[in-house]
């Protein structure tokens, strides 16, 4: 029978529950699109920098819409701190590329024996661009390309681009903002099924497979990642290499997210499966008020470094720690999110960084007895000009992760 959510389903059962949650979301536009290459290009002017070099990847999809895979080969855009966009590729790639942009822009063409670093370095020339002048590499960019543009132009000032990409990717618009929302959502829908067929002697390998079913089953193409962690190896954060068999007592840790749209979706619950031990509880409820402690302590204003301490001044209190010793928090408290699943700003310890409308954060201040178990409780907040916002509500007891007996579902 089932017990606050804890087991009780087939698996059958708990994809029968659920349903595609996509069918009223919209990507990102191209007014929006428009709008990030506007707001560099008056960052890049304010900070001196002459033009962006964005590589295949995230990057070059956040400003441009145009999805493509990092290789051996230079596929790219460069981005004027004035002036048009450009794209850079092998010319028999052109065809795909106009099928894949979203937004308009002249392609400089290179032949498989040409060197596509001078194609870009003429092309900096012909945009007025000094060959002393400074060029901002996207941070993702492989050290071969950073290497061949170095060498095709000495004199030129060669930087790290997340001075502007960061500063663009860490303020998330309202679209952006209601597209993690979502995915936040269906994830979390999925813990809820997960829990749901957990049954003594099923293995993580198979709560594994029913996730990514789940995950595709409220419209993702599948899970975007998925831990799944039984007794003892809950105490590694990013698990072990064998699977694990499902006991009464065990702990439970679930990590797992999807992508709708492009962007990310990262939720971790832990619970036990049986009744839990009075270490088990204590330890849980460690870990809630620490997520609280950090919670409370996020507003505009504050610093990711502050958020950090308040989670961490509140263990050591407890006794654990202090800094990264354990039992504790063996690691950085969060994380921003957004098209990638780890990325800019970090709460991590003295981190000066303030807080600011529109940065989104993963909240799990992770607790790991080493030998016995690790309890991660993971939610992500944004801050508002009132101060932090929840994206899903966080875990209610360690009994009753899912709130049916406070009388809400999540």
């Amino acid at each position: 029978m089932q017990h606050n959510g804890i087991g009780g389903s087939t698996a059958e059962q708990a994809l029968a529950r659920l349903e595609d949650m996509t069918g009223d979301l919209s990507p990102v536009g191209i007014t929006e699109y428009r709008q990030r290459i506007t707001k560099a290009q008056a960052w890049m002017q304010q900070q001196g920098v002459d033009a962006l070099y964005l590589n295949a990847g995230t990057n070059l999809s956040y400003f441009t819409g145009l999805h493509w895979y990092a290789s051996e080969r230079m596929v790219g855009a460069i981005l004027p701190a004035q002036g048009p966009l450009k794209y850079i590729a092998p010319e028999f790639e052109i065809g795909s590329l106009k099928d894949h942009m979203q937004l308009d822009g002249e392609i400089l063409a290179w032949l498989e024996h040409e060197n596509p670093y001078q194609l870009l370095v003429y092309a900096l020339q012909k945009m007025g661009i000094a060959s002393s002048g400074t060029l901002a590499i996207d941070e993702s960019t492989a050290f071969f390309i950073f290497d061949g543009i170095r060498q095709a132009a000495p004199a030129l000032n060669l930087v790290n681009g997340s001075l502007i990409t960061a500063h663009c990717r860490m303020h998330k618009s309202a679209a952006e903002l209601a597209l993690i929302q979502r995915a936040m959502d269906m994830t979390l829908a999925v813990h809820q099924a997960a829990a749901s067929i957990l049954h003594e002697g099923i293995s993580t390998k198979d709560v594994e497979a029913f996730i990514h079913q789940a995950h595709r089953k409220v419209g993702a193409p599948g899970s975007w990642f998925c831990i799944v962690l039984f007794g003892q190896a809950t105490s590694f954060p990013h698990g072990v290499k064998d699977p694990q068999f499902l006991k009464s007592g065990d702990m439970v840790l679930i990590d797992t997210g999807c992508k709708v749209h492009d962007y990310l979706s990262d939720i971790t619950r832990t619970y036990v499966y049986g009744e839990p031990s009075a270490r088990q509880r204590q330890f849980w409820q460690y870990e809630k008020q620490a997520q609280a402690e950090a919670f409370a302590a996020a507003h505009p204003g504050a610093t990711c470094g502050d958020v950090d301490k308040a989670a961490r001044d509140y263990l050591v209190a407890q006794g654990l720690g202090p800094d990264y010793q354990l039992p504790g928090l063996p690691h950085r408290t969060g994380h921003g999110i957004g098209m990638d699943i780890h990325e800019w700003p970090y709460l991590v310890k003295d981190n000066p960084q303030v807080l600011a409308p529109g940065m989104c954060f993963s909240n799990e201040p992770m607790l790991v007895v080493p030998g016995e178990f690790g309890i991660r409780l993971e939610d992500h907040f944004y801050i508002t000009e009132q101060g932090a916002r929840w994206f899903t509500r966080p875990s209610h007891a360690i009994d009753d992760p899912f709130g049916y007996q406070a009388g809400y579902s999540n």
